[in-house]
């Protein structure tokens, strides 16, 4: 067991706080301060002498097909490095209307839907309680001071006044979050766990929360398809491969402990910028429709974010199951190495990992023997001929040291496709941190 930033400015304990790293499983739960120990909310200036990075993001894939009533949302996200202020991204990449926000809170998560008391902070976008987003488009909030710790939840709640607002959503990710019935009206200041007593696994409206951090030097985003997204991970226990990879960054920093008590700067945060289905390139296939391919979204999901130094590239096993050769697959890989590359970037190159060609339960995974030649054949360009900066061999990690053409059985959840949550815990393991040493170049 390992402890990371025993400290609170009462003496007390906040509440029971650890990683678990044992056998193949990795849950966080990272020591947080009490609410009353936070400095008060308050119209304190945001200065520019720390960076902007962003903490946490997602990527906005479908429009939602639940309708909203004036009535109000509460998103959970955990965000991955700290800071002493925050501000948010909202999209509405995917609406088919432009929606108004009504007001907008963002707050400390204690359990379910309910706050640290006086955590809970309302946002302005250009100084208005208000803001509409066009059809498409994309608003940031201003900035509100609210320290955050490494691996702490925030609540980010939206009251949406319209009427039958259809929402640009994340589907699928992994994370509680929640809603007040419709015609509940405006509840977004709220602490407790009422009104919101109704739950989705759905995001809506939004895309980033930054953080500005003295501590962090970049943000690392891990761009891919379902098993990036979290697929047959455990809900709500943030023990997909990249959240293992951003638990051993802040371990490896101390990145929760206050300066001078044994805190390392440096840390980088990780952004999770995978959907379910996703493919590389559209040429010849028929991508599911709330999966927009890689090189489409990379601008929107990749390098829109603040602070990126790193990319790690996870994609291209959806493509061969959809029927694209080789070739089209190196060829996507290159585009999107070369578009990131021009940024100033570094990006890493993950193998891809096997697929059986028949579920634990017995059901066609659409896979074959030549496609499995064609995933050989790619892993081989990736570990060998790719341009990237580096390379994370996740194939070699689960796969079956008695049939690498398969997954490793304990480390496969049963589908056949993804992996379990000890795989994950084994994929995350495996990446070696100094890939990722450098400075951020923020923005």
């Amino acid at each position: 067991m390992i402890i990371i930033g025993r400290w609170t400015t009462t003496g007390r304990l906040a509440s029971t706080c650890a990683i678990f790293l044992f056998g193949a499983c990795a849950t966080s739960l990272f020591l947080v301060r009490e609410s009353n120990a936070w400095p008060a909310a308050g119209a304190q200036p945001v200065t520019n002498s720390e960076a902007w990075v962003t903490a946490w993001g997602t990527s906005q894939q479908a429009l939602g097909e639940t309708p909203i009533t004036n009535a109000t949302v509460r998103m959970i996200a955990r965000v991955t490095i700290p800071g002493d202020s925050v501000r948010i991204r909202l999209d509405n990449a995917f609406g088919i209307e432009p929606v108004t926000i009504g007001r907008a809170y963002i707050g400390r998560r204690i359990q379910g839907s309910a706050l640290a008391a006086g955590s809970n902070r309302p946002l302005k976008f250009n100084g208005a309680s208000e803001a509409t987003i066009p059809v498409g488009g994309s608003t940031w909030s201003d900035p509100v001071r609210l320290p955050v710790l490494a691996q702490q939840d925030i609540a980010v709640s939206l009251y949406i006044p319209g009427a039958n607002v259809r929402p640009s959503q994340h589907t699928g990710a992994v994370v509680t979050s929640y809603r007040s019935a419709d015609g509940t009206g405006d509840v977004a200041s709220a602490e407790g766990r009422m009104p919101f007593g109704a739950t989705t696994t759905s995001l809506w409206w939004l895309k980033a929360i930054d953080v500005e951090s003295a501590t962090s030097r970049g943000a690392i985003v891990a761009f891919g398809d379902s098993i990036t997204d979290g697929t047959c991970s455990t809900p709500d226990a943030h023990d997909r491969w990249e959240d293992v990879l951003s638990i051993r960054l802040g371990l490896e920093h101390n990145v929760n402990a206050p300066p001078g008590r044994g805190r390392r700067d440096g840390v980088k945060a990780v952004v999770n910028e995978g959907i379910g289905g996703n493919t590389l390139t559209r040429q010849g296939l028929t991508p599911p429709a709330d999966s927009t391919p890689g090189m489409e979204r990379l601008d929107r999901d990749v390098l829109s974010h603040h602070g990126v130094t790193d990319v790690v590239l996870f994609m291209g096993t959806n493509d061969i199951r959809r029927g694209a050769p080789a070739a089209q697959v190196v060829a996507g890989m290159t585009s999107i190495i070369q578009r990131v590359k021009a940024k100033g970037i570094r990006i890493a190159g993950a193998t891809i990992i096997p697929r059986h060609n028949v579920a634990a339960a017995g059901t066609n995974t659409g896979w074959n023997a030549d496609k499995t030649r064609i995933r050989n054949e790619v892993n081989q360009w990736i570990r060998s001929k790719a341009p990237f900066d580096a390379v994370i061999d996740f194939d070699r990690v689960v796969r079956d040291p008695t049939n690498p053409d398969l997954m490793n059985p304990p480390l496969n959840c049963g589908d056949g496709i993804h992996p379990s949550p000890a795989g994950y815990y084994a994929m995350g393991k495996s990446v070696e941190l100094n890939l990722f040493s450098g400075h951020g170049r923020g923005r």
